[in-house]
């Protein structure tokens, strides 16, 4: 019987294989491009983003502002791209029977098929900082950052703090993947699921903003997409960072809970 790993590695070829796969990775590497170099070509700053006063002063400060913007649909819309098509596309294609009839089990293809989901957001997000951070860097040169606190943070401390934040912000991330596979698998349907699980990002966002919501807005998934923030304030506010954990983690919960045991009962029969 295949190990686990072995799963893994065939659904990372499949997704290799797949046009959507490098449309979302692109998307992740052109906005922090035309970002850098539309602040590049002109006068003003984005003030009214955090650290978006400061992209002239550092490189580092390019990321923190790309994670702002990205949250609004951007990164939601990247994991959905193949979090919602990891299983709904093996029912389209009929070819679940197939795959389960290798000595597989449908623990280990349903594990498989959520890692290579995961490893999908967590790349398109790296791929992200890596580019904005380099081209900012060329233009504005690695120097020291200034903190939501108003303290200087040395460029070398700044760096660890803008990559304990990327850590942070996956959190969230993840547990919109895991939104994606549980409607691919609910759904059976692609743009179905891409679609729903980008509409519910959206949907919490807006919920965020409504008045008198503020009871439950520390615990809406998106919330949690600023939890980062802690990071970069003098001394380090644990808070959001810790609350940002769990209820990330309750979400990615529910959803690959409900996914695994949709998909334990799959009728395969058929395809």
């Amino acid at each position: 019987m295949p190990r686990t790993l072995t799963v893994y590695r065939w659904e990372l070829r499949k997704l290799v294989a797949q046009k959507r796969t490098y449309l979302g990775l692109a998307a992740a590497i052109i906005a922090p491009t035309i970002f850098v170099v539309a602040i590049a070509a002109q006068s003003g700053s984005p003030n009214d983003v955090p650290f978006g006063r400061y992209v002239r002063d550092s490189g580092l400060a390019a990321p923190l502002v790309l994670l702002t913007f990205g949250s609004i649909w951007l990164f939601p819309l990247i994991a959905s791209l193949v979090a919602g098509d990891i299983v709904a596309a093996e029912d389209g294609n009929g070819t679940l029977k197939t795959i389960l009839t290798r000595s597989v089990t449908r623990g280990q293809l349903f594990a498989a098929k959520v890692g290579a989901a995961v490893s999908y957001a967590l790349l398109a997000l790296a791929a992200m900082a890596v580019v904005s951070l380099t081209e900012a860097t060329i233009f504005w040169g690695f120097n020291p950052i200034t903190s939501l606190s108003g303290t200087t943070v040395s460029a070398w401390r700044g760096l660890l703090l803008v990559a304990a934040s990327l850590g942070v912000y996956a959190l969230p991330l993840l547990a919109i993947t895991a939104i994606g596979v549980l409607l691919s698998t609910v759904t059976r349907n692609s743009a179905g699921a891409v679609v729903g699980a980008l509409m519910i990002a959206l949907l919490m966002q807006l919920v965020g903003i409504l008045p008198g919501v503020g009871s439950i807005k520390p615990y809406l998934l998106t919330t949690q997409f600023d939890a980062w923030h802690g990071f970069l304030r003098t001394p380090i506010d644990w808070q959001p960072i810790t609350r940002g954990g769990w209820v990330s983690a309750i979400y990615a919960a529910v959803a690959l809970t409900a996914a695994y045991l949709t998909f334990l009962r799959r009728d395969v029969a058929g395809g």
